[in-house]
């Protein structure tokens, strides 16, 4: 018997920007891109964009990526001083 999946999973990724504001990208869903005045607004644009994105997707019988099995990492490289002449 197949099981159809309830829910899907996105990565999100939330940049505060220099004006204020979060801008929000879903990197496995192609220019999925939106922004919020604070990161809760972010949230609930980034929810919305996702949403129209797959309807687009349906509409077109396009599969629907899922970020179930990925993730993301912030990796700190330590940096060497500059030595000027």
């Amino acid at each position: 018997m197949l099981t159809r999946k309830t829910s899907l999973q996105f990565n999100i990724i939330f940049k505060q920007e220099i004006e204020g504001g979060f801008t929000a990208s879903v990197p496995s869903l192609s220019g999925c891109i939106t922004y919020g005045k604070n990161l809760e607004e972010a949230q609930r644009m980034a929810i919305d964009a996702i949403e129209g994105y797959i309807i687009s997707l349906r509409k077109h019988g396009e599969p629907i990526p899922s970020d179930e099995k990925s993730f993301y990492s912030l990796i700190e490289i330590p940096q060497k001083k500059a030595h000027y002449a």
